[in-house]
């Protein structure tokens, strides 16, 4: 390489996210730790999230579980409450919080997009699916129905004229870190230091910081002593000099043997 070229730019990891997640803090970590290596947000549909990670159009991805675990790795993050959206001066907003059951008279809209998982859905069924969570909210607004969905969701289409009250009862959304487990690349080691919380430092990533030396070693190192003299004098016994085995005993106190008494 001459003085005019420069090294190649380090490969920029891709991160997808459905909406509703919120992946800032991680990204601003990521760029103090690794600011030479470029991290892009893909923004997906909860629909199409999985495959945009398993065609590799992402390197990883923050997603809601269900996952098909014999693909994709996954490390859940957190689970969203389940709220309930309604037009403001609806009978649900006396309360601080409602059961599924308290909305068997009231139309409930199922998205497509729906990232809820539910044995039997409240409320009265709509006569059409909207195809997305906007469109529901939309439909809420005029007055038509009630929208079940995780709370992030609810701020995401956040609007004048509605409000939400969490449902107890209700089946939660989970956000996970996800990617294909065939490959989980050193950027995707990283990634995964970071959503954890770990240090620069921790020796859990793949990076660990150098050991500290010994105490011993830095006293050998000021001494000017030899890594082999230094080996050398920690394997011999007491009472060795040099490797070996010193012969001379020490006389004992009150033995008699030191100085001869002088005969009067």
């Amino acid at each position: 390489m001459t003085g005019s070229e420069t090294p190649p730019a380090p490969p920029a990891f891709r991160l997808a996210y459905v909406p509703g997640v919120t992946p800032g803090k991680w990204v601003r970590t990521w760029q103090e730790r690794w600011p030479k290596t470029p991290l892009h947000l893909v923004d997906v549909s909860a629909a199409d999230a999985a495959d945009t990670v398993l065609r590799g159009d992402a390197d990883a991805g923050l997603l809601r579980l269900p996952v098909d675990r014999a693909v994709f790795s996954a490390i859940p993050l957190y689970t969203e409450t389940t709220v309930v959206v309604v037009p403001k001066g609806h009978l649900v907003t006396a309360a601080d919080e409602v059961l599924a059951g308290e909305l068997a008279d009231d139309v409930v809209f199922h998205p497509l997009d729906d990232t809820l998982t539910w044995e039997r859905r409240p409320g009265r069924p709509a006569l059409e699916r909207p195809a997305t969570t906007g469109d529901a909210v939309e439909l809420v607004a005029a007055g038509v129905g009630l929208l079940l969905v995780p709370q992030s969701l609810a701020r995401l289409h956040h609007r004048r004229d509605l409000t939400y009250r969490p449902v107890t009862d209700a089946p939660q959304s989970s956000v996970a870190l996800v990617w294909p487990e065939e490959r989980t690349t050193d950027q995707v080691e990283d990634f995964i230091g970071v959503v954890r919380g770990r240090t620069v430092n921790s020796t859990r990533g793949r990076r660990p910081a150098a050991a500290e030396p010994s105490r011993d070693s830095r006293r050998g190192e000021r001494q000017g002593k030899r890594p082999e003299e230094r080996a050398r004098g920690a394997s011999a016994p007491r009472g060795a000099v040099g490797g070996r085995t010193s012969s001379a005993k020490k006389p004992r106190r009150g033995s008699g043997r030191g100085k001869p008494r002088r005969r009067t």
